[in-house]
């Protein structure tokens, strides 16, 4: 399927310094709109659900891409599906629960109702129907999906890479993160409602880490020993985390014990373009589902989970560890609203953000990488100003 409209390029220049990015794309109406349809549209991955969040036959979650309704949701056949949320009669929205079990689902304007496998069950009058009516044509639009270590990932255009490559790279950290053998169960959710682009969530550094964040230097990052991975479409960092005294900041030093000694310890944080970011530090195991809802504003689910076959205590644990280390108020997060808003009101002024961490050339794109440096900020810009057709300085 395709909803791409032709929409014209917006007009912008991108400075010739690899360092330099104009901050006027994360206030621009017409960007967003640009982005909506040839990112969000395009032929790229889009993370919406973990298989662990529909565990049970039935068991459905709605979601929106761009300003796509989607709904994924478990046949009574086990299998996992994601559907356009759309009644492919009159195209009203067939869903608007987040959440629930179903033995399928009706569209309230003419009653039409389909199967939890998205198969069209009843149409009433259809004796009526005009002649290029198939009932077995009429089940609910499925779009492209794929399973990655029970990840669900989607895609509206027909020409999207195979998973395995796009992901590429990444695919090895995020066994690490997600791949338990046994499959992991939703322990539940935080979410929250951002005041900026989507894209300042998505700037993320591993330089502004300890420095930011009191909660990582309690866990030992400012040591640096980790290292910084990139790829054309996914990014992450990997590294040894060393929790230290508390100091007197923690109450309960308890909140940052690593008790699972038989999964790393290590911490594993991996970005899919454009807007995934799944999470493991200590025994917290975290995917943010993330929706682009206008040009300044940014909707998140931190969804936090739980290996399936973990004991009472040990789920107590990542419960308690999850809800106090991550998410909008989280000891090593709770600063991220304040920051992102604010840096969404500075952009209004239209000036140049200058990546400085771990730059070398300021012509040459960065291939290596630390654990503290921004510069792995640069080719994910790179490949962002080329996706969306912005000429450099000097191209035009």
């Amino acid at each position: 399927m395709s909803l791409k409209t032709g929409r014209a390029t917006p007009d912008l220049v991108w400075p010739a310094d690899v360092t330099d990015i104009p901050t006027e794309m994360f206030v621009r109406e017409d960007i967003f709109e640009a982005e909506l349809e040839t990112i969000f549209y395009g032929p790229y991955w889009h993370t919406v659900a973990h298989e662990a969040e529909i565990p049970k036959p039935g068991d459905f979650k709605t979601f929106d891409l761009g300003r796509v309704p989607l709904l994924i949701a478990r046949g009574d056949d086990g299998v996992v599906r994601a559907f356009i949320n759309a009644c492919t009669h009159r195209q009203n929205q067939v869903e608007t629960a987040p959440c629930g079990n179903r033995k399928g689902f009706e569209c309230p304007y003419h009653r039409w109702a389909f199967k939890n496998d998205g198969s069209l069950a009843v149409c009433p009058g259809s004796e009526d129907f005009s002649p290029k009516f198939k009932k077995e044509e009429y089940g609910l639009k499925q779009v492209n999906m794929a399973n990655v270590f029970g990840l669900i990932l989607v895609s509206l255009d027909d020409n999207v890479p195979p998973i395995e490559e796009y992901l590429d790279r990444g695919l090895q950290t995020i066994e690490k993160q997600i791949g338990h053998k046994a499959g992991l169960k939703l322990l539940g959710y935080q979410k929250v409602r951002y005041a900026c682009n989507w894209k300042v969530v998505m700037d993320n550094d591993g330089y502004h880490a300890p420095l930011l964040h009191t909660g990582f230097r309690l866990l030992g990052w400012q040591t640096g020993s980790g290292q910084q991975f990139l790829t054309k479409y996914t990014g992450g960092a990997e590294s040894q985390l060393k929790p230290g005294k508390t100091s007197g900041i923690l109450k309960d030093p308890s909140l940052i014990e690593f008790r699972d000694a038989n999964w790393d310890a290590g911490s594993f944080v991996v970005g899919i373009f454009p807007m995934t970011i799944l999470v493991k530090h200590l025994d917290t195991i975290s995917v943010r589902f993330s929706m682009a809802r206008s040009v300044d504003c940014t909707e998140i689910h931190y969804a936090y989970f739980a290996k399936a076959d973990d004991d009472e205590e040990t789920v107590r644990h990542r419960v308690r560890q999850a809800s106090n280390l991550l998410g909008p108020c989280g000891m090593i997060s709770m600063e991220d609203a304040a920051v992102f808003q604010r840096v969404q009101i500075a952009s209004q002024a239209r000036g140049i953000a200058i990546l400085q961490k771990g730059v070398k050339d300021l012509r040459k794109v960065p291939t290596q990488f630390f654990q503290n440096d921004e510069s792995p900020n640069i080719p994910r810009w790179h490949d962002y100003r080329q996706i969306m057709g912005f000429p450099m300085e000097g191209e035009v």
